[in-house]
């Protein structure tokens, strides 16, 4: 028997979710055939078996969580049980996939006794802030994992040194953001903010219910983080991109037939908006309330959201300040496909430093967007219609093109995101001003 552990998978990933099986139990399997497809950070991975044998148990089911060093399946090989080998010790090629199999029957492995509890690092921050010693706590969670609710039961059940709600205010050690997000998670030490019980919706009707598992569980954590942490305001206006269309059909007709041909007005935008960060940093930089501090970063990489079959994804350009347009154009294709097909690596999504979304393509009024945390800015873009304006007196018909600037109020004052919407305008409404810039 071999028993295979979920091996690293890299950038600092200590857990992940199961998307699919490729086998069931009494399947035969060949070494390096698709075992498994778990999904981390946004990016869906195949694990290959690392030996060729019988599947003896699966220890999962689709929408299970399972953690780096914990084994998540049994392979019969003929041989006397084989120990599972630590995640440097095993280390199986991984390439994306999005295939759905039948689920296993899930197997919760136990924690080895003398060793630490098992607990996610925001839970681990949470008890050390409460004055708990996590190791103390019965954990609840997959394979004895202590989670924020652990504690709060804790704490309720006589914990010494665990924190009434008047003692988290403005005077008590600051608590991260991940402790904040897993706290509100938990319902608990957010004065007021209690999450109740959902009714029983099925006394008035038929219903259909389906786990909030992968993406959508991702997209709903990092929403309701953004929501809870960040001061959010927004800045509306109008561009006129009148000049600029008739530009970028000019360019797009001039190099049809090569890489980057195909200009979007969002590779204007991104162009526009990497302009604008140099020139306010602030816009450019994240908060850490923690260790009291702004992070201000000196490399310009903008993600832009991208709608999927499995979700709102948001793949990153990377040193966008470098690219010329049509660099950042094919980027922008290339990301956009990848995301779709699933053929992106966790990387693609990471490293952020600011956002932009363009619901203009589907439609609607302008979109009021959240910002994608821990960065402090998100620019929205919305439908460019020909619109009746006034200029020099006289109505005219313009290509106006609505956009939204969402900003962190902590860090970002309104007369700043005012003057940052203006340049941007200026350069959109010139592009001949924003080609000579960058």
């Amino acid at each position: 028997m071999f028993e295979f552990i979920l091996p690293d998978l890299g950038e600092g990933i200590h857990e992940a979710e199961i998307v699919a099986w490729h086998v069931k139990v009494g399947d035969p399997i060949k070494e390096d055939a698709s075992l498994m497809d778990v999904e981390t950070d946004k990016a869906t991975v195949t694990i290959p078996s690392p030996k060729g044998g019988v599947i003896a148990e699966l220890r999962g089911a689709v929408g299970d969580t399972v953690y780096v060093g914990n084994v998540v399946a049994v392979i019969d090989t003929g041989e006397a049980v084989q120990p599972a080998k630590t995640p440097a010790e095993t280390e199986p090629k991984a390439k994306t996939s999005q295939t759905e199999t039948p689920a296993a029957m899930p197997v919760t492995p136990k924690p080895k006794e003398n060793s630490p509890v098992p607990a996610a690092p925001a839970t681990r921050r949470i008890a050390r802030e409460m004055g708990i010693d996590i190791n103390q706590v019965s954990g609840s969670g997959p394979a004895g994992r202590v989670t924020p609710e652990d504690l709060q039961g804790f704490a309720k059940a006589g914990a010494d040194h665990a924190p009434s709600v008047e003692a988290l205010t403005d005077e008590s050690p600051a608590i991260s953001g991940a402790a904040e997000e897993t706290m509100a998670a938990a319902g608990s030490a957010i004065p007021l903010v209690d999450v109740e019980p959902m009714p029983d919706f099925s006394q008035w009707g038929s219903v259909e219910t389906e786990p909030l598992i992968s993406i959508r569980r991702k997209i709903a954590r990092k929403m309701a983080t953004a929501t809870v942490i960040v001061a959010q305001v927004s800045h509306m206006d109008e561009v006129d991109i009148t000049e600029l269309e008739v530009f970028r059909k000019r360019l797009t007709a001039k190099y049809e037939g090569q890489p980057g041909a195909q200009l979007t007005t969002m590779s204007f935008v991104i162009k526009a908006l990497v302009a604008g960060l140099k020139e306010n940093i602030s816009f450019n930089a994240s908060l850490d309330a923690v260790a009291g501090q702004i992070i201000y970063k000196n490399y310009y990489n903008v993600g832009f959201a991208a709608d999927t079959d499995r979700g709102l994804v948001v793949p990153v350009i990377r040193n966008a300040d470098t690219k010329s347009l049509r660099q950042i154009a094919s980027d922008i294709a290339s990301l956009a496909n990848g995301a779709k097909d699933g053929s992106l690596q966790a990387a693609d999504y990471q490293g952020g430093t600011v956002t932009v979304t363009n619901i203009g393509s589907i439609g609607g009024a302008p979109v009021n967007p959240i910002i994608n945390y821990p960065e402090v800015a998100i620019l929205g873009m919305g439908r460019a219609e020909d619109k009746p304006v006034v200029r020099d007196g006289k109505i005219v018909i313009r290509r106006m093109m609505p956009l939204v600037l969402s900003f962190d109020h902590r860090l970002i004052d309104g007369a700043d995101a005012a003057r940052f919407m203006n340049r941007m305008k200026e350069r959109l409404q010139d592009p001949e001003l924003l080609l000579v810039e960058s």
